[in-house]
């Protein structure tokens, strides 16, 4: 299988697939649990259908919108994710080029593989910066001075994560930051001598932006559930969220909203935006589907604050029935993951090039010129 042979995000998998060691690609493709939650994020789409109108004379359709102050070309965010130079040797040097050519937003996490001010360089498309809450408050004020001297346009503070979900594949696998050869997993790496020959000769893998404060994930492997349920802060709380909006005193967001009541906590303390998002099933399993929640979340605070809809979002259409639904735009990173593992910066281009073009087809088919004209009408929930 080629990148040519991919036409949707299902065939990236396939290719990611053939073209990782198995305990890297299960770190992507994994969940919590059981992974029901997982599943259930992408097949919550299919309980809504989509109403078109016609002989609306769309020759000429505009996708473009504005998100969180900047205009972004498609309603589509790239969400952060983690180490994305294990999954491919240019990890987020690649999503940051794509997502510029596409005049999109993207993100960088706290445990990135490129440095804040490396990024920032690199791209002046719409860009906001993923905050886990360490327990070293000093390496908090440091990521939050870094962002703002780096000119991010955003941050959006993580609050789903106070402790890592159970994601069984890489208890199995044995999956650590920087990854190792495992003995269970050494076929595997050396039947992708391309991944593990980028890895092994490539720049050492770290994780910059804990530079001076954590050697855990750069200098010490460590897997992510033990780095998550030893270093992040179980004591965060609203007032933790209010204190880092007035330490940032930029765009604010909050990844990891799910109940309509945190939703009006969050226009309280004056965030700008809010994601609704379950960190794609790899948390709570057995939780609540974004797009499920998606309509109790718009009609508590709808109009108030920007809602982007994160997790499961896998075709032009998806984005379609987000935006009908009252979010602001849809975001996802397994979207783009797998494209990046599988081909690197033209797979990421790629990936969103067919999910621009079935955003514009779905468009056009469902007699709408602008992306202002989704609205709730245009759907039938069964």
């Amino acid at each position: 299988m080629r990148l040519s042979d991919c036409h949707n995000i299902d065939d990236f998998r396939r290719l990611a697939r053939a073209r990782l060691p198995w305990p890297v690609f299960d770190y992507i493709d994994g969940a919590a649990d059981d992974e029901i939650t997982k599943a259930r994020n992408t097949g919550a789409f299919d309980e809504v259908d989509l109403v078109p109108d016609v002989l609306a004379g769309v020759a000429e359709i505009d996708t473009s919108c504005t998100i969180m102050g900047r205009k972004s070309g498609l309603p589509l965010m790239l969400s952060p994710t983690a180490l994305q130079r294990a999954f491919h040797r240019d990890g987020e040097r690649a999503v940051a080029k794509a997502a510029e050519k596409f005049g999109v937003w993207f993100g960088i996490s706290s445990l990135a593989t490129h440095s804040i001010e490396e990024i920032a360089a690199l791209t002046g498309g719409p860009k906001l910066f993923q905050l886990y809450v360490h327990k070293d408050r000093g390496l908090n004020a440091s990521m939050i001075e870094r962002c703002q001297a780096a000119n991010f346009d955003a941050l959006a503070l993580t609050v789903d994560t106070i402790v890592s979900g159970k994601r069984e594949r890489c208890l199995r696998s044995g999956f650590t930051t920087p990854p190792r050869f495992t003995a269970s997993a050494l076929w595997s790496y050396a039947t992708r001598p391309r991944w593990t020959l980028d890895y092994v000769f490539g720049p050492k893998f770290r994780l910059p932006n804990l530079d001076g404060h954590v050697q855990e994930g750069t200098g010490k492997a460590v897997s992510i559930q033990d780095y998550f349920n030893t270093m992040l802060d179980t004591g965060m709380d609203w007032d933790t969220a209010a204190r880092i909006r007035q330490d940032w005193g930029g765009t604010f967001a909050l990844k990891g909203v799910m109940s309509a009541a945190d939703a009006r906590r969050a226009v309280e303390i004056g965030a700008d935006a809010i994601w609704i998002s379950n960190h794609g099933g790899r948390q709570l399993d057995g939780s609540r589907a974004p797009f499920d929640q998606l309509r109790e979340i718009v009609d508590a605070v709808g109009g108030e604050i920007e809602i982007v809809l994160d997790g499961g979002v896998r075709r032009g259409t998806h984005v379609l029935k987000s935006l009908a639904a009252g979010a602001t735009a849809a975001s996802g990173g397994r979207l783009y993951l797998y494209a990046l593992a599988a081909a690197g910066q033209p797979g990421v281009e790629r990936a969103v090039r067919i999910l621009k073009e079935e955003i514009e087809r779905g468009m056009r088919l469902m007699g709408v010129t602008s992306v202002d004209q989704l609205t709730p009408d245009r759907l039938r929930w069964r």
